[in-house]
């Protein structure tokens, strides 16, 4: 039974008995990610996992970590914790998907002003369920109370992600070539970039006015709209790697399309031309342009647009990727094309 106690401590701003409450309300949501390489449960200094490594002939582990942004304001406005979690896997697990790698395990780092066991909870319902969507576990995570630092109500959320690939199979863009597709894959709204822009926008401040504005073009509210949670493409984009030669990915965040489709490139001479007529863009972007009065260059440089991920295959390959990708509950199509060039990205 664990009787520690520091009522000194308490008085300084940080209750570890809150600390201990919280992690038994986790342990539930975080159990419920377990696959089959976890070692230990929910307590220990470190997660341990031992990876499947079977047909793998040259293992590469893959890392990635990332954090939600200002987007947590939405939630901490709306007092509504239990999807932020779901953006917190998907920044880190789609990165890594990339290149190829499945998710085999995350870590989640929560700092708050003070550590309300419930809310907690909550974020952490959120992160076990991207867990779920991207078929890893959750072996670990830090919870730090920071009073003085950051108010009551305030908190930030960030994660880490290690996946596995075959290192013939890693993609880094070297396959691509002129005359390949694009295919883009359809996003949820805004995911988790540019919310810093967002709410400048629409005047977001502490308290939840703005949010509670319904929009008709949403069909819900201003902050309902906002707070969707990002799309976790993990699975399905690994189902179509096993029967689609796929030469390059892009995950498009923070950065717009300016920033990371040419990262996708992996030679030089090589541009992805997009077409915008063939990009299907949410409402709510239109809402943030007309507005905030941004220019159209600085939402493609800032937003998806409507595309969470871009993705290059062979022209052959085009049709057969898409249906893939459709099958798997995405909506997907033909955006561009990547030619010759040196300017990465150009938008039609």
């Amino acid at each position: 039974m664990n009787d520690s106690f520091s009522q000194s401590y308490k008085d300084a701003g940080v209750d570890i008995t809150a600390g201990y409450k919280a992690v038994d309300l986790m342990k539930p949501y975080i159990e419920k990610t377990f696959t089959k390489g976890v070692l230990g449960g929910v307590g220990g200094f470190g997660g341990c996992f031992e990876p499947a490594l079977g047909g793998v002939k040259r293992p590469v582990l893959v890392a990635g970590t990332d954090g939600v942004g200002t987007k947590l304001m939405i939630a901490r406005v709306l007092d509504k914790h239990d999807t932020i979690g779901i953006d917190c896997v998907a920044m880190c697990a789609n990165d890594i998907a990339c290149q190829g790698a499945a998710p085999i395990f995350f870590l989640d780092y929560i700092a708050c002003g003070k550590n309300i066991p419930e809310r907690m909870a909550s974020i952490i319902k959120g992160v076990s369920d991207g867990c779920v969507q991207a078929g890893c576990a959750l072996i670990g995570g830090e919870t730090a109370e920071h009073p003085g630092v950051m108010p009551d109500d305030d908190y930030d959320l960030a994660g880490f992600c290690v996946g596995l690939a075959d290192h013939d199979d890693i993609i880094t863009g070297k396959d691509a070539a002129a005359g390949d597709v694009l295919i883009g894959i359809a996003s949820s709204g805004a995911h988790s970039n540019g919310f810093s822009l967002i709410r400048k926008v629409f005047g977001i401040g502490k308290t939840s006015g703005a949010l509670s504005r319904y929009v008709p073009e949403f069909g819900k509210t201003l902050g309902e709209e906002l707070l969707t949670p990002t799309i976790i493409y993990v699975k399905p984009l690994l189902d179509l790697m096993k029967t689609v030669k796929v030469h390059a990915v892009c995950n498009i965040t923070g950065g717009g399309f300016y920033e990371n489709v040419p990262r996708m490139l992996g030679q030089g001479g090589l541009c992805a031309v997009i077409e915008r007529g063939a990009v299907k863009t949410p409402p709510v972007f239109g809402l943030i342009a007309r507005e905030g009065g941004v220019p159209e260059r600085d939402m493609w440089n800032t937003f998806n647009m409507g595309v969470g991920m871009a993705l290059a295959v062979a022209a052959v390959d085009a049709e057969k990727a898409a249906d893939s990708l459709k099958a798997s509950g995405l909506a997907a199509s033909v955006i561009g094309e990547i030619k010759p060039g040196d300017k990465g990205v150009d938008i039609l």
